[in-house]
């Protein structure tokens, strides 16, 4: 049995960890902790608090009680709102306080990016243009280029979690752009989970979202891999590199 740990914002759309865990199909437990997020707010002022020290650590005791291997902060706009070295110094805190490896949902796409190989990606996100701009800037630090970014001016998480099934796969073709090699949709409090492989399937491409990702990310750190096509792409290919960081 592999425990993994994830620090997620409030309540939005949480549920995409039970539902990935069961797809995973293996000797896999995501262990959820809500983090107080403050106000529900995609703006800079409210991320930078939201993904602040000590709102993180006050949930890693629970996750240690957890016997969790592995920790990632499941948010990606108060991991990216830092900036590439504010990012890393978030996640080596949660490290350190954690005693275990640690990262980001944001890094999470960084890496998992890296893992399939392609250099050209195409961002589909909830935030509005100046938050996703910020997101399209980190990518852009860790080697990535950036081909479209797309903002939808949701303000808060609770809006974006009662998106379903057509609001994801609208923003996922929007997203799109001919030069793409694959669609990012960065929002942990979007519903993905149920819809990855159909959304590869309608845009003939690999697709990366925000709760994907991240239990990746977790996975990755703790040296295991499981093959779950339900998944999508990232949960099927094998390693092209051994991703650290």
């Amino acid at each position: 049995m592999t425990a993994l740990g994830f620090l997620y914002p409030g309540y939005s759309a949480e549920d995409d960890y039970p539902r990935i865990e069961q797809l995973l199909g293996s000797d896999i437990r995501l262990a959820v902790v809500h983090t107080d997020i403050g106000e529900d707010a995609h703006r800079v002022d409210a991320l930078l608090e939201m993904g602040s020290a000590d709102r993180l650590a006050a949930g890693v005791e629970e996750i240690r009680l957890a016997g969790a291997e592995a920790l990632v902060w499941a948010c990606t706009s108060a991991s990216f709102v830092f900036g590439w070295e504010g990012a890393h110094e978030q996640v080596r805190a949660l490290a350190r306080t954690a005693g275990i490896p640690a990262s980001s949902t944001s890094f999470a796409f960084a890496h998992a990016v890296r893992e399939l190989g392609v250099r050209r990606v195409a961002i589909g996100a909830t935030y509005p243009e100046d938050v996703a701009a910020l997101f399209a800037a980190f990518l852009k630090a860790a080697g990535v280029e950036v081909v479209a970014t797309r903002g939808s001016g949701i303000i808060t998480a609770a809006e974006v979690g009662t998106w379903g099934r057509a609001e994801v796969t609208a923003l996922a073709r929007t997203a799109d752009h001919p030069e793409a090699e694959a669609i990012l949709l960065p929002d942990t409090a979007l519903h993905t989970a149920a819809y990855v492989r159909d959304l590869e399937s309608d845009l003939g491409k690999p697709v990366l979202t925000a709760n994907q990702v991240t239990v990746w990310e977790a996975l990755r750190l703790a040296a295991r891999r499981v093959n779950a096509p339900a998944l999508g792409t990232l949960f099927t290919k094998e390693p092209l590199v051994q991703a650290h960081g």
